[in-house]
């Protein structure tokens, strides 16, 4: 798997020389756990980056959170996945959201609205923005098009919460984190002594602050930090740790079951293809079996379990730019460098 550690290195490198991100870290392994990594760059500028920095995960909230939740769910035989949400969760019961399923919405293709707009859309009421969320109406019918939106994660984790009366943060610590001595991550805002060794994304226009410690993502600081979508902190030690829990899925608190079904295309003829919160990597087929899962701020997971591997890559790339574009180049690299076609 990992020819060349240097190489890697200097990819990862370039992209700070380039100022597509201040600073990297970065992690490849197998079943066995972390095989290499590195570090590089700063956090801001000035403070260096290191191998412990704490970092807004962003989307890959999504399935360090939702989807091992789900997983749990599913494996303890409390998750329908093909039953309409109607049927069986009562704040759904009777709005458009009845029709869809947990499925659907795990492939994006429930056809709910494309972005979660919760900005100006329910207020600032916690309790009227789930309400707004959980009612609104579908942007097209369900299983028409895969098409992807971050409400599916916050529906999700509505429903992990409605299933279990607990709360989405406490759930994901007690039923994954904690389990898999994950114990640097945690939904934010995070407490005042870790901020010095979080990395910062970007200035917050509303106070001309860098946002360090709490949240990039609007739709996490509106509910507090907790969200199916993004505000998850963590390191890159604790990602390696669940990769490795992915790879060994036989003794994960999710199950076997569960990465196989969700690691497989799910949207039959539909494209892209996806799996349950999961996609096939740019530049490779479903064949390939390279999995991954970006997040906005500049983090990304890529597994493979038929190579037998597993990558990170975070950067804070938001301190720099929000273009896209320099950052899929080091990642479509940093992939093809380290899994086989």
């Amino acid at each position: 798997m990992i020819h060349d550690i240097e190489a890697v290195q200097g990819l990862v490198q370039e992209g700070v020389a380039r100022r597509t991100y201040p600073g990297a870290v970065w992690a490849a392994g197998d079943r066995t756990g972390s095989l290499a990594g590195g570090v590089c760059g700063t956090l801001d500028g000035t403070e260096p980056m290191l191998a412990g920095t704490v970092f807004d995960i962003a989307s890959l909230t999504k399935v360090t959170t939702v989807w091992a939740v789900l997983g749990c769910l599913r494996k303890a035989g409390r998750l329908p996945l093909d039953d309409s949400l109607g049927t069986f969760w009562t704040e759904v019961a009777g709005h458009p959201l009845g029709q869809v399923t947990a499925r659907q919405l795990l492939t994006h293709s429930a056809g709910v609205p494309l972005r979660a707009n919760l900005r100006n859309s329910y207020g600032s009421d916690e309790a009227a923005v789930r309400a707004g969320v959980l009612q609104e109406a579908l942007h097209r019918p369900p299983g028409e098009a895969v098409e992807y939106t971050d409400r599916a994660a916050l529906i999700l984790g509505f429903l992990a919460e409605y299933l279990t009366g607990t709360t989405l943060d406490q759930l994901a610590s007690q039923t994954v984190w904690k389990p898999l001595g994950m114990t640097e991550t945690r939904f934010g805002p995070v407490p005042p002594d870790l901020v010095r060794r979080c990395a910062p994304t970007e200035v917050d226009e509303t106070t001309g602050q860098a946002l360090r410690g709490t949240a990039h993502d609007f739709s996490a600081r509106l509910l507090g930090g907790v969200c199916g979508i993004a505000g998850v902190f963590s390191t890159i030690e604790d990602i390696a740790l669940f990769a490795t829990a992915l790879l060994n899925s036989d003794d994960a608190p999710f199950g076997a079951d569960w990465v196989r079904e969700s690691l497989r295309v799910q949207t039959g003829g539909l494209t892209p293809p996806r799996g349950l919160f999961w996609h096939p990597a740019p530049g490779t087929d479903p064949a390939d079996d390279v999995w991954v899962h970006y997040g906005f701020t500049g983090t990304g997971l890529w597994i493979s379990p038929q190579q037998g591997t597993w990558a990170a890559l975070f950067t804070n790339k938001l301190f720099h730019t929000r273009d896209r574009e320099p950052l899929t180049k080091v990642r479509n690299d940093f992939r093809a460098a380290l899994f086989t076609p």
